[in-house]
């Protein structure tokens, strides 16, 4: 059965009035013809993973002459007519208040999580999870394959999931209790998960480029990335290859953001801790998330998982631009992540 305190939050249903709005967030690249632009080239940019007018505003013209077979003066022409088609400009704060009303807010199985999380997992936006292992992080991301899926008005997504695995850890079988918990289908919430299996950085870069035809297609409201730092670690080894990690790093990032904006999708990220040998005597656990600045900056929402007593864990919020520092404590159940039992 769907736990009682889901319907409970009733203030979560105002969601709903927006729920039609959202077909709206975004502009398919194909209205760029209706402006002179030629088919071909529409095509071109398709193929380079561009499907929207708000994600070919996010590119740079040097990128987009870089696109085979579009010149300098294709692309300023395609810049031009893709100005006619949405604004990207400044707008009031009430008008971005009113744009906010958009974000829909997912259940993470714990209204205690909920809570730290001002309402749960936000679109919109990237949260990161870092911790040792067996903290949680990846009981997590299979609880919000299900829960997303959820109605808007029972605190879910009412949308896909997208899940890029690095570590080979998501199991299909351990979908089932959870979705059974929430009283949903099985069967036709595993059918909801596209799932990739990525093997190097740049395979995981692909993925993300990929993903763009399948949103402007279909109905997604998650992208899972468990984990987002694994290869970068094996890819790129010692000191001399820092910088180039960190910026290949950087651009991944900036492509997840994008992700996020242009199709109100919320990005959960899961991330290892290193040793911080400089930590210091006084802390009594001297590790950190790795990533460094690059990704603790790109990050909305930083929060860390540490082991609690038993199946217990608890949950801290490192970084948020509007939440303040706290934490929560949840619980791992067969049925996913819930709230802590005495």
């Amino acid at each position: 059965m769907v736990d009682v305190k889901f319907e409970e939050q009733a203030q979560l249903q105002l969601v709903d009035q927006d729920a039609e709005e959202e077909e709206d967030s975004f502009e398919s690249i194909d209205k760029l013809i209706s402006q002179g632009i030629n088919a071909g080239d529409v095509k071109k940019l398709q193929d380079a993973g561009i499907y929207t007018c708000n994600g070919l505003m996010m590119h740079t013209k040097k990128s987009l002459t870089n696109i085979k077979g579009l010149s300098e003066a294709k692309v300023d022409k395609i810049c031009e007519a893709v100005d006619k088609v949405v604004s990207m400009g400044y707008l009031t704060g009430s008008d971005l208040l009113q744009k906010r009303k958009q974000i829909v807010k997912i259940t993470t199985g714990s209204a205690a999580l909920d809570e730290l999380l001002g309402g749960g997992i936000e679109t919109a936006a990237l949260t990161e999870a870092y911790g040792e292992f067996r903290s949680g992080k990846t009981q997590l991301a299979h609880t919000l394959c299900v829960s997303t899926q959820l109605p808007i008005h029972m605190h879910g997504g009412n949308g896909k999931v997208a899940y890029i695995d690095t570590e080979g850890t998501f199991r299909p079988d351990r979908i089932v209790p959870i979705a059974e918990r929430f009283g949903m289908d099985a069967g036709a919430v595993l059918d909801n998960i596209i799932y990739a299996r990525a093997y190097t950085y740049e395979h995981q870069y692909n993925l993300l480029l990929g993903l763009a035809a399948k949103m402007a297609e279909e109905p997604f409201r998650l992208l899972i990335l468990d984990s987002i730092i694994a290869l970068f670690r094996v890819d790129f080894t010692g000191r001399g290859e820092l910088a180039d990690r960190q910026q290949k790093l950087a651009q991944m990032l900036s492509r997840i953001t994008k992700i996020a904006e242009e199709f109100n999708v919320a990005v959960y990220m899961t991330n290892q801790v290193i040793a911080d040998p400089g930590g210091g005597v006084f802390i009594s656990d001297p590790k950190k998330p790795a990533g460094g600045h690059v990704l603790a900056h790109a990050s909305t929402i930083r929060m860390m998982l540490r082991k609690g007593k038993g199946e217990q864990r608890v949950a801290k919020i490192i970084d948020a631009p509007n939440l303040p520092e706290g934490e929560a404590i949840f619980q791992i159940t067969p049925g996913g992540i819930t709230d802590a039992k005495d």
